[in-house]
Order: C-alpha cells, then structure tokens, then sequence
C-alpha cells in the first residue's frame, strides 16, 4: 500500500513538474515575443500604414509621404506567420534602425530560406537543401537567376505553411495556387522580373475541359513541377511546353497525384478494403479509384469458371457426338 502511495505521488510530481517547465517554456517564449513586438514597433511605425511622416531638413518642415505598397506590412498577417516571432533586424540590418536609412543599406542582398533553415536539424524534415537543389533546376531560377527569389512566391512578412499543417485540400489548393497567381495574374508584380506580356491564364488553359474544376480542385505545380515524391512541394518548375496535359497522368489508378497533392494524406481506413486511390474518391474523379481488390479477384475467380465451364461444356459435346 505504502509503495502504491509513493509510486502515485512521485507520479504526480513528475506531472507537476513537467507542468511547470511547459508553462516556463511557454512564458519565455511570450516574453520573447512580447520583446520582439516592441522592437519591431520602431519599424512598424512606418511600414505598418500607408502614409508616414519624416522631417524634410532643407525645406525644415515636415512632410507626409505615401509607402511604397512593397515595403508596407499587414502586421496581422505578419503576427500570424511562421515568423512571427522574429524581429525586424534578425533578416534586416541593424542599420535600419537609423532613420533616413542609408542608401546603401537599402542596397543589402535579401537572405533566402536556406540561410536561416540549410544546415539545421530542427528543420531537417523540411529538406531545405533537396528545395534549393530541385529549384537551381527549375525554369524560374534558370530564366530570371538572380531575380528570382525565396521571396518572390513566399512572402516572408506573411507566409503561412499549409500543405503540412492542413488536411482541408480545397484550402491547400486555394493557398498554393494564389502563390502562382500573386504573379502570373498580376501585371505588377510579373513585369518585375519579365518583360513579356503578362499571360492570359483562361486563355493559355482552353485545351483543358472543365477549366474552372480544374483550377478548384488541381493545384498549378501538379501540371507545371517535376514531381519529386521524397518532398513536401515540387519546387522544380518546368516550362511551359513541358506542362502535363495527358488526362491520364491523373486520371487513373497510378495518378501523379498521390505523389503530390496527396502525399499529405495518410490512405483512410477503407483502403485496407482494397479501393485503389480512395482517398481521392471524394474531390477527384480517378479512373478504377473506386476498384475493389477483393471484387477484382472474385470477379477473375467467375470469369475463369465461365471460361471452365464453355471448355467443359464444348468437350463434353465433341466426346458425344463421337
């Protein structure tokens, strides 16, 4: 009795404890944020409006000006982000801290994911270093190099991971293709870095059936990315002309889509039934996802008697007419 009263306290102060080592990581992690948020507040006076103020020394009054839409910050998008945590200065230089900024700083390279993220082991399930490789050969890096960054499709002030984190595909498609469409549908942003006419995309997909399904339930690098099963999204861009346009690519029991867009998805337990593609069933239209390996072998196992039973049969007739 003794020993059961003992084992069920020291129990309960293992929990206390982790308890109370939870809630101090917890606290910390706050309090850094808190920190942070106050720090970022210097930068955010500025960059989190439209217009700022700033005292003109020549004319010696002060003057209003409106910010670049580029460089201003939806600071609820920011605090809701992956890096929400961070401060201004962790990817900016300390130098901005100084207000006019210089105009050389303004002039910094840009870091990319693979600065922070390349190398680390907290991130290693990610695979930072496979996502740099597999973009070096994508048509983005090769046509438009320096151009071209992290940043270009990833907003760094706002970018919110979705295709690990949620198991709505509608969502993740909506929030994919918008990445796409942040530039391929806005005249602005792709006369950036392209000085060719901004494309029609309705217009460059009106080979494709049921276009507006398509584009509701298919994410754009399903067609347009090399398909790399062993990450988390195909970063490998490929030209236009080597886009999937074969129906069966997707639309059939080995579709490209269960490396890809439903790579996320565990198989449901009525695959353990022997439906091919099931988790596919209720968003996609697959070609046999529906088939049944247990009907398949029962319907071979009929077929075969048929064919015992015309053989049988059309023995047993040749042995009586002799």
């Amino acid at each position: 009795m003794n020993h059961a009263v003992k084992l069920i306290g020291g129990l309960m102060l293992v929990f206390v404890l982790s308890g109370i080592v939870e809630s101090q990581a917890q606290e910390k992690t706050t309090s850094i944020r808190t920190d942070n948020q106050r720090t970022n507040e210097l930068c955010l006076n500025c960059h989190a409006h439209n217009y700022f103020n700033y005292n003109n020394t020549v004319e010696n009054k002060l003057v209003k000006h409106k910010m670049e839409p580029g460089m201003r910050i939806d600071t609820i998008l920011f605090y809701q982000s992956n890096h929400k945590t961070f401060k201004c200065t962790d990817c900016h230089s300390e130098d901005f801290k100084t207000w006019p900024h210089a105009a050389e700083v303004r002039m910094e390279p840009q870091m990319n994911c693979i600065d922070c993220h390349g190398g680390d082991e907290k991130y290693a399930k990610y695979q930072f270093e496979k996502i740099e490789e597999e973009y070096a050969l994508s048509t983005h890096a090769i046509r438009h190099a320096g151009d071209f960054t992290c940043w270009t499709c990833h907003e760094p002030h706002s970018y919110k991971i979705s295709a690990r984190n949620d198991s709505i595909i509608k969502k993740i498609i909506a929030y994919d293709n918008n990445i796409c469409l942040s530039c391929h549908n806005n005249i602005n942003k792709f006369e950036l870095i392209s000085d060719n006419e901004k494309p029609n995309i309705i217009a460059k997909h009106d080979w494709l059936p049921n276009q507006a399904r398509h584009f509701q339930n298919v994410r754009c690098i399903e067609c347009h990315a090399h398909v790399q099963d062993s990450l988390l999204v195909a970063h490998n861009i490929q030209p236009k002309e080597k886009a999937v346009k074969l129906c069966q690519e997707c639309h059939s029991k080995n579709s490209i889509l269960m490396n890809s867009l439903y790579q996320y998805q565990l198989k449901s337990k009525a695959t353990g039934l022997g439906f091919d593609n099931e988790v596919m069933l209720d968003s996609s239209y697959v070609i046999g996802a529906n088939r049944n390996i247990y009907l398949n072998k029962i319907s071979l196992a009929i077929f075969l008697l048929v064919l015992a039973g015309i053989a049988i049969h059309s023995v047993l007739r040749i042995v009586s007419k002799k």
